[in-house]
């Protein structure tokens, strides 16, 4: 199985899935921004990785956008050289309008990541040789406010559906890259990837989460990143 046909396998499972309050709108990136999530993966998700990056969820103003992870605009734009046409959800919060490739916010999580990708590697070949970025979950919700709910907040019953679904994907999505490093952006990540895997050969870590909302990665994130990296053998 490889990324593409393993997509439409979670989007057929979560599709069946249902959200009570605070949740008023769940966002779907695999399926309404499929266009942009498709030409990531053919551009850059083909053939074994050594490191695979794993976030939580799409963040409303990155891979809702965009399709990409942590897909802040201009960095998919520009660095990564995708565009892509991006339809509207089934349901769109007011406050949290999908622009696309249109969208003005920045989505600092993404700018960080990508941004230290591209200054460290120079090309997103370089990046991507070694490299594969993905997330946990597919999907965002999104409160009544506007406000981003993140996965561990929902319900006990809700998030153990969800999280049956997802572990099925991380692990395919580790059959298909065959990475020596699983690292979770964050600790909920590393948390989900150590639930994951038991393979005695995969190296599972943490690197620091991007988010503005960290004072940590405020006081520098790219430094503090590639010295986990380096601890967990990973060079440069």
């Amino acid at each position: 199985m490889n990324l593409i046909t393993l997509t439409d396998h979670v989007c057929a499972e979560i599709a069946k899935l249902r959200f009570a309050p605070p949740v008023t709108c769940v966002y779907n990136p695999l399926d309404y921004a499929r266009a942009g999530w498709d030409a990531y993966v053919n551009a850059y998700g083909q053939g074994p990785r050594e490191v695979l990056l794993v976030g939580m969820n799409p963040g409303p103003f990155g891979m809702a956008q965009t399709g990409v992870p942590f897909g802040d605009v201009p960095s998919v734009r520009d660095w990564m050289g995708i565009q892509a046409e991006i339809r509207k959800p089934r349901e769109e919060h007011p406050r949290r309008p999908v622009e696309g490739f249109a969208c003005s916010r920045r989505e600092v999580s993404g700018q960080r990541l990508w941004g230290w990708a591209a200054e460290r590697f120079g090309s997103p070949e370089r990046f991507f040789a070694r490299f594969f970025v993905a997330n946990y979950c597919p999907l965002c919700f999104l409160e009544a406010s506007g406000r981003n709910r993140t996965p561990d907040k929902l319900g006990t019953a809700e998030r153990t559906r969800l999280f049956e679904a997802c572990d099925r994907a991380l692990r395919a999505q580790i059959t298909c890259l065959q990475p020596r490093y699983v690292l979770g952006i964050g600790a909920f990540a590393e948390s989900r990837i150590r639930h994951v895997v038991d393979d005695a050969g995969i190296r599972v870590g943490r690197i620091l989460h991007p988010s503005p909302a960290s004072p940590a990665a405020n006081r520098g994130w790219s430094q503090a990143v590639e010295k986990a990296m380096r601890q967990m053998g990973i060079g440069f």
